[in-house]
């Protein structure tokens, strides 16, 4: 039986707001936000059996991408009012590749093995180049080289991954 998977925007802010105040500008570049996430979601499934966010993974031509994270920083209107006055009291967007915190993140919303994901994608990645990143590592992994074909040849722009 397959278990429901339901995206927490509130985690997936407060994951954002956490990787931009774990740099000292207080500011992050979408796409390394979202390879981090993806980092910290996958180390997290395949170490306690679910995701951080609990998002749904797209595969694009430059790797995984968690749609909801990529919503929250890209375009809110998909969310409801609550929770774009949620999403605003931590983090904003200060150009079309950078979010920056605005206020402490909220840890409360994490377990500590939430915590431990996001820290074991900061320490195994957080040092690398986002592209390096994009093209170098998420490329290898088999739940985005299984859709590689079709979207390197331009067949699709998109995928939706599985979490099986």
């Amino acid at each position: 039986m397959k278990q429901e998977i339901r995206f927490d925007y509130q985690k997936a802010t407060q994951a954002i707001n956490y990787l931009a105040n774990s740099t000292n500008s207080k500011r992050i570049n979408k796409m390394m936000a979202l390879k981090l996430i993806w980092a910290a979601d996958r180390f997290h499934l395949r170490k306690f059996g679910r995701t951080v966010i609990g998002d749904k993974y797209i595969a694009m031509k430059l790797g995984p991408v968690a749609s909801g994270v990529k919503d929250i920083m890209d375009s809110p209107l998909a969310f409801q009012q609550e929770e774009i006055e949620y999403k605003d009291q931590y983090i904003k967007k200060i150009d079309d590749y950078t979010i920056e915190s605005i206020k402490e993140a909220d840890l409360d919303v994490f377990s500590d093995s939430d915590i431990e994901a996001l820290e074991f994608a900061l320490k195994n990645f957080g040092s690398h180049d986002r592209y390096y990143l994009s093209k170098q590592v998420t490329h290898k992994y088999p739940e985005w080289k299984r859709f590689e074909d079709v979207i390197v040849s331009g067949k699709s722009r998109m995928e939706l991954m599985d979490y099986d």
